[in-house]
């Protein structure tokens, strides 16, 4: 039997029953699962046919155990079976909260944080995990509720259809939990409507042609831009992609780029700090082993894009013959269910030289010959026009900015969420419907330049700073700091006489330094931000490494360090 192809307004779910009957044995999906330094991976693969019956299988078993609009939590490890898991939650109607396994170090408070807050109707894990995920939920005193291990469920070639619901595209999909960086976790409501809207808008930008394209991705599936990159825009476009678990890259980031070049019109997708790591684990001669000229788009989002490592990532595997134009900065957040705006591939990344004086008193100016070195420059890195949704500058007053005006960046569109799980206030839409998304930016020649956040703002004698370009300036100013392991941040002078800048960086970890070293280190600091930023620097702790508070997918969370700097909780040299 021929199926029709889905209309523009077709749901996820419909884009998967239609591949699976029109090509049923092309490969769909493939799992790659690393084993020691020199394993090239053992490959698993499922077809359209056989991952639409895997889903239909976990949408059978849900259905048995929870009411449409329950809850079903995704405990499990990166891999075929999750794709599968949150597909079926989709099918039946159940809304899925993608998670990861309790295994995970340093995050068990906010996973059982945020499971008592979803308040699940059953857990979903791996076989592997079935002791461990009940254990968790005993420990942390959770209601008790069904865990089924979903890579055992039985496969059935059944004729679903005869009693499948189908969603109402306004309904709950997923529960995509913010990382916390400037609050508790909150479950943003993503619908079967933003999901499919934010998938072809993703298309529309990153993808010419869907049947020669691979996804191939390393981030965490627990998160937006994993779960959309890696699942959610192959099932809409129908081309292939490949998984590889986040630990996997982490021990060698050359697994990633070896996936890169191994298949045809690759895209993928990784925060800034990555790009960074694959040139500082890379060594001499490394891009002759690789073949990139296969690449078709990185997308560098999720944390702000630094023109440094852009140019360094370029400089290092230009050999293996990468475009610079596969590099798309992009800007994003949960709220809309990820992509909000993305660099045009016609050209390489654009950077923006600011007149830093003008930056901070809320100006987009090009730097100039008239620039001087007191003044400084800001280089911002463009992320690219809207994708297929309205993009406002605001001012304080919710009025709208003219280009080159920093101001609040607010949304609207088809995949902007409804809002937050259980939290009427506060509200993330202002009075005229739009999303507030406390990002700070500004529009130039049509597209963003993100400046920073909004909560995160020093304001010292009246005048805007941005905590990433004073963090940037102390991390290339001392070599014995860590990359992006630093928080600059305003706390209360003793004086009670407004805010001074503090910095909380980690030290290296075969790093020990002096009381010399730390004298000289704060001196060369104290400069280096008073010629560039025009600022006095009020304290600097150099801390052990795993010092700085970071959220779940890895970003510095500067509110948490302020949080503990007031407390007197850093043991700093």
């Amino acid at each position: 039997m021929t199926a029709a192809r889905p209309g523009a307004d077709a749901l996820l779910t419909d884009h998967l029953r239609y591949w699976a009957r029109r090509r049923p044995q092309q490969c769909a999906f493939r799992h790659v699962e690393f084993a020691g330094s020199a394993s090239e991976g053992r490959h698993r693969t499922l077809g359209w046919r056989a991952m639409d019956a895997r889903a239909r299988a976990v949408a059978a078993r849900l259905v048995t155990l929870a009411a449409p609009g329950d809850r079903a939590a995704l405990l499990m490890p990166q891999g075929l079976d999750y794709a599968a898991a949150f597909l079926g939650c989709l099918y039946a109607r159940v809304i899925a909260v993608p998670l990861s396994r309790p295994q995970l170090a340093g995050h068990d408070a906010r996973l059982a944080g945020v499971l008592a807050d979803c308040e699940p109707a059953v857990l979903l894990c791996d076989s592997a995990d079935l002791i461990s995920v009940e254990a968790f939920a005993l420990d942390h005193d959770l209601p008790a509720v069904p865990v089924v291990p979903v890579d055992h469920l039985p496969i059935q070639r059944f004729g679903f259809d005869e009693y499948e619901s189908v969603p109402d595209p306004d309904e709950t999909a997923y529960l995509q939990y913010t990382s916390g960086s400037t609050r508790d976790p909150a479950g943003v409501m993503i619908s079967h409507a933003n999901l499919a809207a934010n998938a072809r808008q993703a298309l529309h930008t990153f993808v010419d042609d869907p049947g020669a394209t691979t996804a191939v991705g390393w981030l965490p599936l627990f998160h937006d831009m994993g779960l959309v990159l890696s699942v959610v825009a192959p099932v809409m476009g129908g081309f292939q992609s490949v998984l590889m678990d986040p630990v996997a890259f982490l021990e060698d980031p050359a697994r990633w780029l070896r996936l890169l070049g191994s298949y045809d019109g690759t895209v993928s997708a990784a925060p800034n700090f990555a790009y960074d790591y694959c040139v500082a684990r890379s060594g001499p001669g490394a891009a002759e082993t690789l073949r990139l000229d296969r690449v078709h788009v990185l997308i560098n989002g999720g944390e702000p894009v630094r023109p440094g490592t852009i140019d360094r990532f370029h400089a290092a595997f230009a050999p293996a013959g990468l475009d610079p134009a596969t590099h798309r900065p992009a800007y994003g957040l949960a709220e809309a269910t990820v992509l909000v705006t993305a660099q045009a591939r016609a050209a390489a990344p654009t950077t923006v030289r600011c007149d830093a004086e003008a930056l901070a008193a809320g100006r987009i100016e090009a730097a100039s010959e008239r620039t001087t070195p007191e003044r400084g420059v800001a280089e911002l890195v463009a992320c690219g026009p809207p994708a297929g949704q309205q993009l406002l500058i605001v001012g304080p007053e919710g009025e709208e900015l003219p280009e080159d005006q920093v101001g609040e960046i607010r949304l609207t569109g088809p995949n902007i969420a409804r809002g937050y799980w259980k939290r009427a206030d506060p509200t993330p839409f202002d009075p005229r419907g739009r999303l507030r998304t406390g990002d700070l930016g500004a529009l130039h020649d049509g597209r963003l330049l993100v400046t920073g956040r909004l909560k995160d703002l020093i304001v010292v004698d009246g005048r805007n700073h941005y905590p990433q370009d004073i963090e940037e300036t102390v991390r290339t100013t001392l070599d014995l700091v860590r990359r992006d392991r630093l928080a600059a941040f305003g706390a209360p002078r003793a004086d009670g006489t407004g805010e001074e800048l503090v910095v909380v960086a980690e030290y290296g970890r075969d790093t020990e330094p002096t009381p010399e070293e730390l004298r000289d280190a704060e001196h060369t600091v104290r400069a280096a931000v008073s010629a560039r930023h025009g600022l006095r620097l009020g304290s600097l702790l150099l801390v052990p490494p795993g010092s700085v508070p970071r959220t779940s997918s890895g970003k510095v969370a500067r509110a948490a360090g302020r949080a503990r700097f007031l407390e007197g909780g850093f043991d700093h040299r």
